[in-house]
């Protein structure tokens, strides 16, 4: 465990001012740190209020439903910046037969207290639920990434990732690299530049369409994660297979006003085009007005 300069603990504990372990520091902040702990503590004993320990059934219980959460207890140790050794006798009791931990400082209490059931607090391995690695990666795919693409951004097999499209429960480290591609990519009209790429992004919607999967924004952030949750009303982009550039514009111009899809990435992706498509279609779009104004 790594002490931080200027708290008593090192001073106490070390490691030494030159990150050896076995002897206390003694550096200028570390001992101002101890100074003003004996500081604090007369003062509480002068008042009657120094309470050195509290029950440690509190911080015992938080710690098991942690544990049941799926944050064992060497992840509690590292997010609350304390020891495993004092984490596990807090649970277990030793060394040898001693019992579990009757009493802790307020402060390891308010640090253990302080670890919240969060996706960021789970250690790597630990299993969670799959809905929101399964909706975002569905919902990318619907934008016309292909499933080896993301497959390749992610570093796994194609085999892996459509494993992990139809598993109840994943492991934290693949939710969280999920969410952060989705996070890059929901946005962002994938590469049609070349024919290849064209035909990848093509098949992709085709893919997606075929088994109903949501755009992106079908999703509410803090919805997307909810297994009883739906898809926003609406969402299925049309099902032309043409547009008349007028009637592109139109349907972008609707999206525009009637969400909250603002920037032309956004609305390209709600409407299941590209960006260069759809910036193509206001251009032709002005041009036909322009001559139809002509004609009149």
């Amino acid at each position: 465990m790594t002490r931080d300069h200027g708290s008593r603990a090192r001073y106490v504990g070390g490691p030494d001012e030159n990150d050896q372990p076995g002897r206390g520091c003694r550096c200028a902040s570390c001992t101002e740190a101890n100074r003003l702990d004996h500081q604090h503590r007369a003062r509480m004993r002068l008042y009657g209020q120094w309470q050195p320990y509290v029950d440690a059934a509190p911080a015992r219980e938080h710690a098991r439903a942690l544990s049941a959460a799926g944050i064992g207890r060497r992840r509690v140790a590292d997010l609350a910046g304390i020891s495993g050794g004092a984490v596990s006798r807090l649970l277990f009791g030793g060394p040898g037969d001693r019992p579990p931990t009757r009493r802790i400082r307020p402060e390891t209490e308010a640090r253990i207290l302080g670890v919240k059931v969060a996706p960021a607090a789970l250690s790597p391995g630990a299993t969670v639920d799959a809905t929101g690695t399964r909706r975002r990666l569905q919902a990318l795919v619907a934008c016309g990434y292909s499933k080896e693409r993301l497959a390749a951004r992610l570093g796994v097999t194609g085999g892996n990732l459509a494993t992990s499209m139809e598993r109840e429960q994943v492991i934290a480290a693949t939710e969280r690299a999920v969410r952060a591609l989705y996070d890059e990519l929901w946005d962002v009209p994938p590469d049609a530049s070349g024919h290849r790429e064209k035909i990848s992004v093509t098949r992709a919607r085709n893919y997606a369409r075929d088994r109903d999967w949501p755009l992106p924004l079908a999703w509410d952030d803090d919805m997307i994660d909810d297994p009883a949750a739906k898809p926003a009303e609406g969402w299925r982009r049309s099902e032309r297979t043409t547009f008349r550039s007028a009637d592109l514009v139109e349907d972008a111009e609707f999206v525009r006003e009637a969400g909250d899809y603002r920037t032309p990435n956004e609305i390209a992706v709600r409407l299941g085009v590209s960006r260069d498509r759809l910036d193509h279609a206001y251009i032709r779009a002005a041009r036909q007005a322009g001559a139809e104004r002509e004609a009149g």
